[in-house]
Order: C-alpha cells, then structure tokens, then sequence
C-alpha cells in the first residue's frame, strides 16, 4: 500500500485524544532504543490475556511495528475468513453468481424470540407437550379405550383430563409468547432512518413466497384484532403501568426484545412516510423531542458545525489535492499541521441525487445500508460509526442492555468518513469494508475500511490505496442507546442473529429443581407398581379362563380374546386404562400452578421490594423456588452485592503526607477485636468528622468561591489538605497537592454534564464509579473538570480557566491494571499521568529514587486497605518532546494494525509507562449495604455457608469479612499463598492444614463429607488468591482443598477472574452434593450465577447484566434472607407435601379398584362409576392438595426469620425422601384396604341392608358405598397434613367432599346413566351408608392420628416446639416490627436438631485479651503486589529485589496538625505490628518497597515456598 505524506510535514504531532485509529501506513523514525525497547518487551509478554485470547490460541508474534500488508483480493462470497461489504462498488464477479447476485446471503434485521405463529401454535405446542413422557402415557392410555375390547364405556369421557391439562398448558404457553411476539413486533417495527434509492450491492431483492405471505396476513390479522380489542380497552382505564407489571414485562428470556420502550411504528399504526428527505437529517421520530428536532432540522445549506470544510463552499479541496484540515488554535513557530487521514469520498463520482434518508423499520435494514441515528435512538443493528454531530467525531453510547453497565461508553466515527454528513455524501462514498465473521465477543472487533484516495489534479491516477483499522471503539452494538449526540451516521455490519447481542442471547442454562428431578424416580416406581398390577391381573385372567369344568362353562359365552393367553394380554392393558390414576398426570400441572402461585408470592411481598430504584424481588425462574428452600452454600460476590458500589473519596496520601477523615465500617470491625468500645469511638469520630466538615468548607470557600461545590456532596473531609494548598507546610507541599488534584483531573475519560441551576451543578459520567468519584474529588477542592473542546480538556484551577490538550488516552483493562493521560500542558511541557494498582505503579517508578516516598506511602496505602478501602497509586513522568514523536508513531502503527492490534498497542503503551515519578494515592470507600451483617449473621444461624469470591486485594477482603461477621476475632485464619506456583508445594500446604483437622482427604472422607450437613465450627476461615486458587482447583488437589474448605466456617476467595468463580461453584455443587446459591450484580457473575442451582442478580447501580442471566432478581443483599429462608423454606416444604399427599391420595384410590378384581378373577370390571375415576383427580381431590402447596405455612414470616435454625431440616434434605414417599405409598395402601373392605363386608353376607327390602347391592351402588368414603378419607387426610388450618382450606375440603354427592345425585338423576340411574336416592337414604362413611373414615385416619400425636408428644421435632412457644406467645414481641427481627431477643430452638454444634477447647490454654490479640495479617495476592510469570504484573517482568526487609521503623515524622483518623488507625496497627512483622514480612507496605522498575536492572527473585500462616 502506497501512502504520500502530507508535503507540509512536522517533527511534532498533534495526534487526537483516542489510542484507537490511525490510518498512514509510514515507518517509523529511527530511534532505536524506542524500538528496540517495544520489541523486548512484547516478546517478552504472555502469549495474551485471558481477555484476548484467539481462536487459534497462538500467541501473537512481533519483528517489532511494521506496515501490514493489504490483503488479496476476495476470491468467493463466503465467510470463512471474513465479510466484505462494498459500498458503491460493483461486486467482484467471484462473488456474484450466474444470475450477478451476491453469492453470499445475509441474515434479515427482523428477529423472533417467540416460539410459535398463529399457524404453528397448535402442532407446535403438542409436539412440544408431548415430549412430556406423562402426556405420552395418558395418549396411549386414550387410544386403548377407544377400542371396546379394553372395556373402557366412555372412551370421549377418559379424554377429559388429558384434554384439560394440554388446554391449561397451552393457555399459560401461549400468554407467554404471545408476550414475546407482542415486544417482538414492537422491535422490529420500531423506527430508523436508512437510506433509500441508492443501490446496495451487497443485497438481492427479498422474495416472499405464498406460504410467508399466508402467515404474515394471518398474523396481521390476529394483531389487529388485539390491538384493537387494547385499545378499546384502554380508554376505559387512564391508569398507566404499575411496577408489578413492569417488571413482569422485563422478566422475559430474551436479552433482545427487552430492549425497546419505545412505542414502535407498527403499534401505533403510523405509515411510513412516502417522501423521503433528501440531503437532510431528519428529526428523531420521538415525540417528546418534537421541539428539539424543530430547532435542529437542517438544510443543504445549514449543515452541521464540522471541523471540516465542504467541497464547493469556498474553503474546500485545494488544488494539491489534500483535503483542507481545521485550523490549529496555537500559534507561533511550534504551530503543529493536522495529518492527514483521506476521506471515503471520491470527487469523480457522478450521483444522480436520488438517495436520501427515509423513516423506515428495523426489519428493513440490511447490511451494507447507511443509517442515521438521533439521540435518545436505540441502534437497530451493528453499525460501524462514519460521521457524528461532534467535531471531533465522538459519540457516547449506554450499553445497559448490552452488559449491563450503565455508564456511558464513548465510541468514535472513522477519521476518513469525517466528511460524510448528508445522503449525497454517502452515494458519492466509494470505499470497502472488510472484517471479522460473527462472532459473540461483545469487547473485541477487528475490521479495516479500505478506498483510492483520487488525487483532483490526476483524474485519470487510479489513487493510492488507503486503509483505516476499525476496532470495537468506532462499532455501535444493536441493542445499546445513543446518548448525549445529536446524530451519528454509520454503515451496517451485521444484522439480525448475526448481531452480537443476538450471538450472545439465549445462553441461559435451563435449570430443574431437586425435586423435579428426583420426582421423575418416584413417578418409575409408580410406572413399576401399576406394571405388576396389571401382570399380576393378565396371568390370574388367563389361568382362570385356561380352567375347565367351572361355573364359567355354564354362565358365560366364552372370552372376548378366544384363548387364555390372548385374555392375560387383553386383560393386562384393560389393566393400564382401569389403574390409570396410579400414575398422576395431573400432578405436573397442579405443581405448574403451585410454583406459579409461590413466584407471585415472591414478587408481591412488600418487604423485599427496593423503594429507590422501584425495583421487586422478581423472579425469573418459576420452576425453582423449592429450591431456594435447600441452599446450603451461598457464594456472593462483593463489590456491588454485599457493598453499595458508590464509591466516595474518603483519604489520600500526598508526597507521605495523609489526609481525610472517616470511620469505616471494617476500620470499626478492626477496633472491635481489639476491645475498644466501638459505639463510643464512633461517636467520637464522627463528631470530629463532622467539625473537621465545616471548618474544610469554610476553608475552601476562603480560598476560592467554587459555584460547583455542594456542600452536602463532599465526601473528602481533610481540613489540612486544604491549608497545605494554600502554602501552610510550605512552597514543595503546596506544589506537591496541585499537582496530585491536576493528575485527579486530567487522567479520566469521564463525560461532564451540566445541570442548570442556581448554583448550576456538574455531573461525571464514568466507565467505573471510582473514576468519576476521583474527578468529583477534584471537584470539591478546586480543580473542576468544565468539559471537553476538541483535543482538549478544560479545568477552572482554583478560579483560573486553563486548557489542556490530550494528545494520547491509553485506557484501562484488566491485564495493564492502570491507564495513562499524555497531556500537552499551557507551558508546552508534555507530562504522562498514570494512575493504577500499587504494585503496577511501584514496578514502573524510576530506580533508585524516592525510596523514603515509597516506604510512607507504602504505609498509608497498607493502612488505607486495613480501613477496607479501595486504593490507587498516582505517578506522573514528564516526556521529552523527541521521545515522545518517536513513540507516537510506534503507536499510529500499533493502532494500525489488523491483526493483534490490542496486543501490539498494550507493548507500545508499555514502553512509555516507565520511569515514573511517585506523586501519592488515594483510597476510596464502597460502603456496606444497609443490613448486610445481620443478613449474613442470620443466614449462618440457618446453616448456610457463606463463601466471597472477589476480585479484590485479599486486605481489603479480609477487613470487609471482619465488618460484615464473616470473621470474627474466635477464628484462626489460614491465608493460602503459594508462592513458587508449584503443584507438589500447594499439596505440602493442603496435607499441613488438613492435619489440623485430623483429615489425608480420602474418597472415604470425601463420602463422609457428603452426608455432614452441619455447619463447621466457627474456629477457622480460609483466605486464597486467584492464583493459587488456580493450583488447587486442578483434578489431584481439589478434592484436598474442597474438604480443607469444608471445615471452615467462612472462605475468602480473592482476586478471582469470572471463570475461577464458577469453578469454585461448580466444585462446591458437584464435589459435595449439595445446593448452591450465587449472588452477584455485574457481568464478571454471570458465569457463577448460571453455573450455581439458583443464581440471584442484584439490580444495583451498574446495570442489569447479572438481573437478566439470574433465576431471581433483588434490589438488595439483605433480601436474601427473606427469599431463602421465608419464601425458600414455605416453598420447599409446601412441595414436599404436595407431593406425597398427591401419590398417596392415587394410592388409595386405585387399589381400592384393585381389591375388587380379586373377586371377580380380575376381569377388569369396574367397581365404580367410569365417571368417578376420570374426575377422582380433576375434580374429586385437586383443590385441597393443590392449597396445600400455595397457602400452608408452618410458621409465620416473622418467626421464621426470627429462629432461622428452621431452615436446616431444608439443607438437610428431611422435607422430602424416600422414606417419606414409601410411608405415604404403605399408609395408602392401608387405607385402601379399609375403604374397599368396609363396604365388601357390609353386603358379603348377603342380607338385606335397607329399610324396605330393596335390593342395592348391584356392582354401581355398591361402588358408592366404596367411593364416598374413599373422597372423605382422602380429603381429611390432606387436612390432617396442614399446619394452617383457617376458613379457606375448610371450605376448600368442604366443597371437594360435597362435590361427589353434588356430581352423585345430578348425574344419576338422568336415565342417561343406565344402570346407575337413581343410585343416589337410594344409596344416600341408607343408615348403613352413612354409618360406613363415618366408620370407615375413623379406622382409616386413626393410625396417622395416633402416630402424629406420638411424634408431637414424645419426639418433636423443632418447627413443633416453636409453635407451641408461638401458641404461648413467646413470639408476641414480633408484632412490634414489620420485617425486621432484633438479634438479641431471637430464641433459640431447644432441640438438638437446631442446636449448635459444641465448640471445640480453644489450643494454647488461656485466652489472649483483646488488646494483645494478633490480627492475621492478609496475604498478598500475586496479582496485585507480587510476580506471577503466569500474570506479568504491568508486563514488564518485574519482581522484589530480595527477601529480606528490616521492620524496624524509624520515627514517624510528627504534624503540626493533628490528623484523628489517621492517628486513629496508625495506633492500631502500631498495637498489633509486633505481633507478626517481626518475624513475616508479607504486608503491602513492606512488599511495595521492594517493587522497582525494570529499568533497575535485571530482576532477582529468591525462590518462596508457600507462605501460608495458620494462626
């Protein structure tokens, strides 16, 4: 590819602000060492992130920086390495076919997430329900009765319940994805803007054929109707959507068809406009933007404001052929050319003028369109950006629905289509795109944009070929939201299901109960039982009719199969239709309803609903809540989920001097284990803090009247920062806190947004809430970030207007850890700010000089974690003006590259990020949620472990524990460090701690694990890094670690990626059998939300990645103890209940049929009625057992929250087993007996039994003698099973009861009945009969009785103690409260199955006291402080210079000024450093003085054991 260079060249650049484009292919200049450096370093780096690994898996290779070779030409239309779209070019013939259409077809915008269409629904939704082995069976059994050799009378009849569940379910399939196609339409008739009359050569014209023009009227249609039918309906309510329906809305599977709010065209019935609007942008469809678009509409000759001029308006092309560039502001002989990029336009191109952009549907856009976009509009499709509203062609992007993240992103339009603004720009466009296939990386895209630049001085010169790489920053995403952008003009990439957002939906495991699962066992046995029933009927059937001489010779006309072994087989499967009840195919449907029952419980309780972000517990997941009821192990992430992830300034340190005030709640948990009254020094600390407060504002107000600071919105409290600024501890201090608070506001990428008002009011928008809490820091002391212009950052310095330019933005991510500012300052100087991890910035600082600096603050850094804050180092470095042209065109040649580019480019950032100067750090507060310890304490008093899986440092971690009652001062804490990252040292280290308890970690200690449900005693806790984390998780030590893990009362899993979580999940889930929960609010918890049993989202401030991936939803941590062990454990033992009475109801039914066949050699005659076997289930018994599982509750709410040792019969496993199923199967046979043989005895001796003489001994009234009974027996039974007996259970037993003497006396009163025509008359007048249903009822239930009442009396269980101390009014106190029970009168259970384990004699004899008590010091996480060859910490290969440190402080230096908090917490640590530096040396502050940059050096490294310390 040959490039001209500009001929007005520069040995300075003024490059833009972003790292990510840069089109000139040129070699670099000559500085080698630059160079020479790049390349030793990236050779040197790992073969890449976990982030950016290839497919291929190959580690990216670098000769250093060159020009990339342009590809070849396409030779096919397909896809395999890469799609080529073409713009106003005509198509190579290798990708037309015969007829010169594109070979290669793309997919439509138009998605559907539905599962069916009003043609497909009924074939559909059968072939679907009958891939329920249930419904199969009932089928079958129907299909046998229709056949009058298997004995059924009423074979339309045996079809009723089978007919009723497939409607039922139908009915709740159909509402659910009639919802889906509804939100559906609503997205893919939503309005765009897209280019028409212009001829797209990537698309062929779309042919429609018969059948799809069949289903689109039939839809349209039944579309119409409804929404006609809606709209009538409408008007007679005004009321708009409440909450509950809202998130109902939301709670859908699809990630896509969430996405739009808006009312889409289609659903307003509004036509698209048949007048195009050429060559003008055309206003945001929206109507609450009516007046906006008003003022903006455009015409040809009122373009939008650009910093490039156009063709034709007097400053335009110049004849040498370049294309006119803004004017640079600086004037002088340092003034600096723009370069120069191309533009996409090609002069030479004749238009006919027809094109112009049109209001048009999603559905139509298709790849290769151009698409203008307006704020507030949602991104139809893929969209790589050409041009903006904005100079300097940024736009900003909400990818909430995306991943979650609610900040804004900022994404840039490619320099070359800068020019492109109106249609006729884009028809005059001529240019190609090339890029990667689709794929679902949401954070990665590689493509390059590829055109002739035409020379207007050489029409005939074909140009020289010109390229620009495209990266996932210049690409908008379907699915996000232009914010804060007046318009966007870009070109579509992908559509439809090849979108990413597509790509990444429907990912979602599927999730089945415990139960559910092991239901499908119980209903075998069922399968098993009727099988030998109907055998053991065929072989007596058969034997009897093989018989000769027997009164059969004479009575009957021979057999209806003709031979004896014909006749077992014609009886066997009469059999099957006859003892179809045995297996329930109404209990699916009737668990359907209960769990759908127990989700609207959840979602309607009030007191798990987060007032501030309108937001309910929403379930996701409806077919899981007995599962909440069994959780044994909660695995929670931290930042966001057990803290509030608003994050506030709270200290900083500055040239080794601290300031800020604040008493945090792990700095409180600190002090508590030392036994200092922590309610009084909190008292005293916020007294102070809030003195300290006025005097600061009143302090800052002097110096300068800053119309940004709210008074109410500081959160840094540090009066002596401010004297220090105004020269108090002298010229070198002053200098030194500028310049820190000039680094706090210029290193960021946030987005600053003015309220008007009186003050008016500033508000930073940020990729991560710390940043934008650093700026707002910035804020409050003086040093505002006003907004951006161009390249450049504007600041009000202490009332001084001041402009910086941004040359370079090197942006943060997880594998660099840090992110740098080049900034060009007013005086000329170029300065780089970098601001990242301690160890990453300590590594990089330059050798040999700061060393007193680095140890302080080192200190205070140490300090800051203790406190539980999030801390930062700030380093700066001032570049020399050569050194930095040579890197910066090293790195246009980075940003250039297709392949590997994000590698290439972090080598490239590395190079410059050395030789720092340390200028201090900060540390900012993620508070505690509210009523995160006592949720946590209460969730352990249930038995459920509570496992942190975070990416934090492990100090932070472990003074979080503290705070919040993971760890308490009774504890020995093992932090798990292996430092050589060796497999047999981490296996020394398990087989060390397992010792302790007595444990090798054998398979046979590994079963018994399985079976010990109880919680470990509260006398030890594990800490493990990421790193280590990774040893012990391979196949030959898991199972060490698992069982180590299982003997402590909490585990701290620290600096963790996404996949470790879920692998520790997963360990957890499989190696130990038992139910797990996982909670989280982010996208980094997805993997561990869906690979635990049930996964809870917390709808926090970052987004709803983590909401839409979860099976519940809740606003906050502490309603997760209402959710598990309210909701969880009534739903749990509601079906376990369910259940059982619902088989054994079906037992006694169906062998009450069964002990008839014995008297009549199994012929399979009906005992009863046909009618009262098709409705014994539907009608009969439903209800009772049906309100058993929605509204039986044991205990209230408040009681269950106030003794959550309940809980532990559901971890357990106690509600449901096999012995609970075979008791109620063995109790139903019992039953079943005494039912058939009360009324066989009543008529066996032949007499009469009626006033009258009147026989009624034929098979149907004798059936009704058997049957009533049966009804009453079973209901009283269910009711007998309740714990809460109130009006509407009775009346729900009453009515099933009546129901067979309603069905008896209507239906028998038609001669229609035949045989049992006037049955009920006659029966019902009878003493007997009445006589019977009493006695049979109390024979039945008497055993159950008296076993029930043995067990109440002599072994109760704990739910049976706490209901008799409610029925005492022990519990009366609760009244007083709503949700919230106070610990210290919470009762406990006295019965040994909820009691507490004893705890073990503490070792050593006497206690320590509190103040002589040792703090387990944190380990430090390779991760973040130490070298990890696996991690390259900065990747600069850098690592301590030797083991060895002397902790022998010197005198720390005294203040004029007392600094409280800081004394506070010094005095704390000076209390418990004795106890532990004296012979370790692994804390943060003595490891950062250890860390030089590579510059030093070559990096020595003495080889460590594992340092893992059990206290």
């Amino acid at each position: 590819m040959v490039i001209k260079s500009p001929a007005n060249d520069s040995n300075v650049s003024n490059p833009t602000k972003r790292i990510r484009w840069a089109t000139q292919r040129v070699k670099g200049a000559n500085e080698t060492h630059i160079r020479q450096s790049i390349k030793d370093r990236f050779q040197h780096r790992k073969a890449g992130s976990t982030e950016k690994k290839r497919q291929s898996g190959e580690a990216p290779h670098l000769d250093g920086i060159e020009e990339e070779s342009e590809s070849s030409e396409p030779t096919d239309g397909s896809e395999q390495g890469g799609r080529r779209i073409y713009f106003n070019i005509p198509l190579p013939e290798s990708a037309k076919d015969s007829d010169g259409h594109p070979i290669f077809h793309y997919e439509r915008n138009k998605i559907r997430t539905a599962k069916y269409t009003p043609l497909s629904f009924v074939p559909k939704n059968l072939w679907f329900q009958f891939h329920n082995i249930a419904n199969i069976y009932f089928l079958f059994v129907i299909l046998l009765g229709i056949y009058w050799i298997f004995g059924n009378p009423n074979p339309a009849l045996s079809s009723v319940p089978l007919i009723v569940i497939l409607f039922l379910t139908a009915v709740k399939d159909g509402i659910e994805d009639w919802r889906r196609t509804v939100l559906d339409n609503e997205l893919n008739n939503a309005p765009t803007h897209r280019l028409v009359e212009w001829n797209n050569v990537n698309t062929s014209e779309d042919t429609i054929s018969l059948w799809r023009r069949i289903k689109k009227a039939v839809t349209h249609s039944i579309i119409s109707t409804y929404k006609l039918w809606k709209s009538k309906r409408k008007n007679k309510s005004a009321e708009g959507k409440s909450y509950a329906q809202r998130a109902l809305d939301e709670s859908r599977p699809s990630v896509d068809t969430r996405q739009s709010h808006r009312t889409s065209v289609f659903s307003i019935q509004s036509k698209t406009s048949e007048d195009g609007i050429q060559m003008t942008p055309v206003p945001s469809p929206k109507p609450d933007r009516s007046n906006e678009a008003g003022n903006d509409r455009l015409t040809v000759n009122d373009r939008p404001t650009t910093s490039f001029p156009f063709e034709g308006e007097g400053n335009g092309q110049p004849a040498n052929g370049h294309l006119a560039t803004p004017k640079d502001k600086r004037t002088g002989p340092g003034k600096v050319p723009s370069k120069f990029y191309g533009s996409l336009l090609d002069p030479f191109i004749q238009v006919p003028g027809n094109a112009r952009f049109k209001e048009d549907y999603w559905k139509s856009v298709q790849v290769g369109d151009f698409v203008r976009l307006y704020n507030e509009d949602q991104i139809p499709a893929d969209v790589v950006v050409l041009a903006t509203s904005d100079p300097d062609g940024q736009c900003y992007v909400e990818t909430k629905n995306l991943d979650g993240e609610t900040n804004l992103k900022v994404r840039k339009g490619l320099h070359c289509g800068r020019q492109m603004k109106h249609a006729k720009d884009c028809e005059r466009a001529s240019f190609m795109i090339e890029s990667e296939p689709p794929n679902p990386n949401l954070y990665q895209f590689s493509g390059v944009a590829r055109w002739s630049q035409r020379d207007v001085r050489k029409p005939e010169d074909p140009g020289a070929e010109m390229a620009e790489p495209i990266s996932i920053n210049n690409l908008l995403l379907r699915g996000c939201s232009l914010r804060n952008t007046k318009w966007i003009l870009g070109v579509v990439v992908y559509t439809g299901r090849e979108t990413k957002i597509m790509l990444n939906s429907g990912i979602t495991p599927s999730k089945r109960s415990r139960i559910a699962r092991d239901l499908n066992w119980y209903v075998i046995y069922n399968f098993v039982v009727l099988f030998f029933m109907c055998l053991v009927s065929g072989i007596v059937q058969g034997v009897t009719w093989a018989k000769s001489r027997t009164s059969s010779d004479f009575f009957e006309y021979g057999s209806i199969g003709g031979s004896p072994p014909l006749d077992g087989f014609i009886t066997f499967w009469s059999c099957v239709i006859l003892f179809q009840n045995l297996v329930p195919i109404s209990l699916y449907i009737s668990l359907e309803l209960v769990r759908l029952a127990q989700a609207f419980f959840i979602y309607s309780d009030t007191f798990m609903y987060y007032e501030r972000i309108d937001y309910p517990c929403t379930p996701k997941s409806w077919n899981i809540s007995d599962d909440l009821g069994q959780i044994e192990y909660v695995f929670s992430d931290k930042t966001g989920t057990l803290t509030q992830n608003v994050m506030e300034f709270k200290k900083c340190t500055i040239n080794g001097v601290p300031y800020g005030e604040a008493y945090t709640e792990a700095q409180a948990g600190m002090q508590r284990r030392q036994g200092i009254d922590v309610e009084a020094e909190g008292a005293k600390a916020h007294k102070q803090i809030a003195e300290d407060r006025v005097r600061m504002l009143q302090d800052l107000r002097k110096m300068h009247d800053n119309p940004y600071l709210h008074d109410d919105e500081i959160t840094f409290v540090a009066p002596d920062f401010v004297t220090d600024l105004g020269g108090a501890s002298g010229a070198e201090q002053r200098a030194a806190n500028e310049g820190f608070m000039l680094a706090l506001a210029l290193c960021h990428t946030v987005i600053t947004e003015r309220t008007a008002g009186d003050p008016p009011k500033l508000e930073f928008k940020a990729q991560s809430p710390d940043e934008a809490a650093l700026v707002a820091t910035a804020r409050d002391c003086g040093f505002t970030v006003m907004g951006r212009s161009h390249d450049s950052i504007i600041l009000n310095v202490l009332g001084e207007e001041r402009q910086y330019t941004v040359l370079n933005t090197l942006e943060f991510n997880s594998s660099r850890k840090r992110m740098s500012a080049i900034i060009r300052m007013p005086s000329g100087k170029i300065i780089l700010y970098c601001k990242g991890a301690d160890s990453v910035i300590y590594s990089r600082l330059r050798p040999s000089e700061q060393s007193q600096l680095r140890r302080v603050t080192g200190e205070h850094l140490e300090m800051f974690a203790r406190e539980g804050l999030r801390t930062l180092c700030i380093a700066c470095k001032e570049v020399d003006e050569s050194e930095y042209q040579a890197w910066n065109k090293e790195h246009d040649l980075a940003a250039a590259a297709i392949t590997d580019r994000e590698d290439k480019l972090e080598a490239v950032s590395d190079a410059i990020e050395r030789e720092l100067t340390l200028l201090g750090g900060t540390a900012i507060e993620d508070r505690l949620q509210d009523g995160v310890p006592d949720a946590i304490a209460l969730l352990g008093d249930a038995g459920i472990k509570l496992w942190v899986l975070t990416g934090d440092k492990v100090e932070t971690a472990i003074n979080i524990g503290f705070s919040c009652n993971l760890l308490n001062n009774d504890m020995d804490l093992i932090v798990f460090k292996i430092e050589d990252e060796s497999l047999e040292t981490a296996e020394i280290e398990l087989d060390k701690h397992l010792q302790v308890f007595g444990l090798t970690g054998s398979d046979e200690e590994l079963h018994r694990a399985r079976k010990d449900h109880r919680a470990p005693f509260p006398t030890h806790a594990i800490v493990i890094d990421g790193d280590s984390l990774k040893l012990v998780l391979e196949d030959q030590l898991r199972q060490k670690f698992l069982l180590l893990c299982k003997q402590c009362k909490s585990v701290l899993c620290c600096r963790v990626s996404p996949s470790q979580k879920a692998a520790v999940v997963r360990m957890v889930k499989n190696g130990l059998d038992v139910m797990t929960l996982s909670v989280g609010d982010g996208a980094n918890d997805v993997a561990m939300i869906q690979e635990a049993d049930v996964g809870v989202g917390i709808a926090g401030e970052e987004g709803r990645q983590a909401v839409m991936s979860s099976d519940y939803a809740i606003g906050q941590f502490r309603f997760l103890q209402r959710l598990i062990l309210v909701h969880g454990r009534w739903s749990y033992r509601r079906l376990a209940e369910t259940i059982a009475n619902f088989f054994y109801k079906n037992i006694v039914w169906t062998f009450a049929l069964f002990w008839y066949q014995i008297y009549n050699n199994f012929d399979v005659t009906y005992l009863v009625d046909y009618t009262y076997i098709i409705l014994f289930n539907v009608a009969f018994t439903s209800l009772p057992v049906i309100f058993m599982g929605i509204v039986d509750q044991d205990v209230s709410d408040k009681v269950s929250l106030a003794v959550p040792q309940l809980y532990r019969r559901g971890i357990e496993r106690k509600e449901w087993t096999t012995v609970k199923f075979w008791t109620y199967m063995l109790d139903g046979i019992y039953q079943s007996v005494v039912c058939y043989y009360m009324g066989h005895l009543l008529f066996a001796p032949g007499r009469f039994v009626t006033h009258n003489g009147l026989e009624i001994n034929d098979r149907p009234r004798i059936g009704v003698y058997v049957a009533c009974p049966t009804i009453v027996v079973v209901n009283t039974y269910v009711l007998m099973n309740m714990y809460r007996l109130d009006w509407l259970f009775l009346l729900l037993v009453a009515f099933s009861i009546l129901l067979i003497w309603f069905w008896t006396g209507v239906y028998t009163a038609f001669s229609s009945s035949l045989q049992f025509y006037k049955a009920a008359p006659q029966v019902f007048g009878q003493l007997s009969f009445w006589a019977m249903v009493f006695l049979t009822t109390a024979i039945c239930l008497l055993p159950r009785f008296a076993a029930k009442a043995t067990q109440k009396l002599y072994r109760p269980r704990d739910i049976d103690i706490i209901r008799e101390q409610v029925a005492q009014g022990k519990f009366d106190y609760l009244n007083e409260y709503e949700a919230y029970v106070p610990p210290a009168k919470v009762p406990s259970a006295p019965s040994s199955e909820a009691s507490e384990p004893p705890k073990p004699k503490q070792r050593g004899g006497t206690a320590l006291a509190d103040d002589e008590r040792p703090i387990y010091p944190p380990s430090v996480a390779n991760t973040g402080t130490t070298y990890n060859p696996r991690s390259h910490n900065g990747s600069d290969d850098t690592d301590y210079t030797g083991r060895h440190l002397s902790m022998d402080h010197p005198p720390r230096p005294s203040f004029d000024r007392p600094r409280p908090s800081f004394d506070r917490i010094r005095d704390s640590m000076d209390r418990i450093r004795p106890s532990f530096e004296a012979s370790n040396d692994f804390t943060s502050a003595a490891l950062l003085t250890r860390l030089e940059s590579s510059h030093s050096g070559t990096p020595t490294r003495k080889t460590l054991h594992g340092s893992s310390s059990l206290r």
